[in-house]
């Protein structure tokens, strides 16, 4: 199946270095043993401490995801993305809800929020499921002026024979998708100039 073959070790490690792939981050241990993994980069023309603000204000109802907000806001999760800096979303502690949707979503789930589970300021960030996966956002600087950002998804591998079908029919390909959107969106951010002050919604 070309899908299987080409297309999905492409999206699963879209951007990674061999190195960046094979590396561990912090926060793989919250997962040890994962049934997926996906290893993503891209490099941002910014220092790691002009990127991490747009890192913090992630979620719905904060800075938004950066990404396809449309798409988003077809299933009615009210994503609205922010093209500046918001101090007041400067404030993420461990233990805080993330949202994916708005809390009065239709679908009351526990899929529709994640847990900030670790925080190294202006290095990583981690965000636990419900489910028990990661999601780790860390930045590593390669120069004065030059981040790389890699972000993680690991997947417990507890989960079912029905769950992983699930995962692989329906959830990995739409999620690159959004994720990619998203780190293409907060590079567009960071390398421009001027970003802090009053936020402007899309």
């Amino acid at each position: 199946m070309i899908y299987h073959r080409f297309v999905r070790p492409w999206h699963l490690e879209w951007g990674a270095t061999d190195e960046e792939i094979a590396r561990r981050l912090p926060g793989d241990d919250i997962v040890p043993t994962a049934s997926s993994e996906t290893t993503r980069a891209v490099t941002i023309e910014a220092p790691c401490d002009e990127v991490w603000p747009w890192l913090v204000q992630l979620g719905q109802g904060r800075g938004g995801f950066y990404s396809y907000s449309w798409l988003e806001n077809l299933a009615g999760a009210d994503i609205h993305n922010v093209d500046r800096i918001v101090p007041e979303l400067q404030h993420l502690e461990v233990g805080d809800s993330i949202r994916m949707a708005t809390e009065d979503y239709w679908l009351q789930s526990p899929l529709t929020t994640m847990t900030v589970e670790r925080i190294d300021p202006g290095r990583t960030l981690v965000f636990q499921g419900y489910d028990g996966g990661t999601w780790t956002f860390h930045l590593d600087p390669i120069g004065a002026e030059t981040t790389r950002f890699i972000v993680r998804g690991r997947t417990p591998a507890n989960q079912s024979v029905v769950d992983r079908v699930v995962r692989y029919l329906m959830y990995e390909l739409p999620h690159f998708i959004m994720e990619r959107g998203m780190m293409r969106g907060i590079k567009t951010r960071a390398e421009r100039p001027g970003h802090v002050g009053d936020s402007v919604s899309e």
